[in-house]
């Protein structure tokens, strides 16, 4: 569905993107994570025709998005993280004036419009004018808007950027009906947790460069390979045991680093790239040490997202 391919933009001699390269599968819910000013919006508005880069190009369904902008618009729904809305028209109003400009006949209009309102949950405001509308809605009626011409690739830019917890959840479950609807969705934050609960795969920038791009499971993976050892000793065992295992844990040489977290509960860091938990655990086992838990501690999405931006 999307291929981005060599893609370069410099701003002067500032180079928000370098070299970036990707490909989303048709129908996937893609998450594009980075912090502030990684060249997510960049890539956004390169991909929506709205700027040229200074090299490489992308494709929407084998178009060129930078030889051929205009059937490429037509392939693409974008909703910018800024957009204006036109405060003295109803909402099938606004809809309704997009349609004509993308040539909809009077009775196709009427009923994308109906069934937009209906997409976004907005159906019961379809009189209300624009500015009757709280931010979460105005939010909703933008993306119904990016949809009046049925596109293939949605590009939503930091769509809920803003939004109260409710209206983040509802958001969450229109992008899920996008999904079953067939469209592919880009979809921008610098929340790593928030698009981790939504999306299929995801790709991380940093300083307009790719540093990652796949499965919420496979970062999280490979995160996790370097989180420290959770080693739990059975409660109550006494303070003996506890310190039988911490000197046979300084033996170890692949440990580097023993922390007690709780009475019965030791945090263990070990050698990085050091695959030698098995040996841990025997040789605690071993010393007749009572272990009743053991693995590693799952590492905190926001803190895999600043490990992999760690130069941000």
């Amino acid at each position: 569905m999307l291929k981005i391919d060599h893609l370069c933009k410099n701003y002067g001699s500032f180079p928000a993107l370098r070299d970036l390269s990707l490909e989303i599968p048709d129908g996937a819910l893609h998450g594009f994570v980075g912090p502030n000013g990684a060249g997510k919006t960049t890539t956004m508005r390169i991909l929506a025709t709205l700027m040229k880069p200074t090299s490489g190009t992308a494709y929407v369904n084998d178009t060129d998005v930078v030889k051929d902008g205009q059937k490429a618009r037509k392939l693409v729904g974008y909703m910018p993280d800024f957009f204006g809305v036109y405060d003295s028209l109803k909402c099938w109003e606004y809809l309704d004036f997009y349609a004509r400009c993308y040539r909809i006949g009077a009775t196709e209009r009427k009923r994308m419009t109906r069934q937009l309102l209906e997409l976004v949950q907005l159906e019961e405001k379809e009189n209300e004018y624009v500015d009757a509308l709280s931010r979460g809605m105005k939010q909703r009626l933008c993306l119904a808007r990016s949809l009046i011409h049925d596109p293939k690739l949605l590009i939503l830019d930091e769509p809920a950027s803003g939004m109260d917890p409710r209206a983040r959840a509802e958001m969450k479950g229109i992008l899920r009906t996008l999904r079953e609807m067939g469209k592919t969705v880009l979809i921008s934050s610098h929340i790593l947790p928030e698009l981790a609960e939504m999306c299929d795969s995801l790709t991380i920038l940093d300083h307009g460069q790719l540093v990652f791009s796949g499965s919420v499971e496979a970062l999280s993976d490979r995160m996790n390979g370097n989180a420290p050892l959770d080693i739990r000793l059975t409660e109550g065992c006494g303070e003996e045991n506890v310190e039988s295992a911490v000197r046979c844990l300084k033996e170890l040489p692949s440990v580097t680093e023993i922390v007690k977290e709780e009475p019965y509960l030791l945090r263990v860091r070990l050698e990085e790239g050091a695959d030698c938990c098995p040996d841990v655990l025997r040789q605690l086992v071993m010393k007749d040490v009572p272990v009743c838990d053991f693995h590693r501690a799952p590492m905190n999405l926001e803190k895999v997202f600043m490990e992999v931006t760690q130069g941000a």
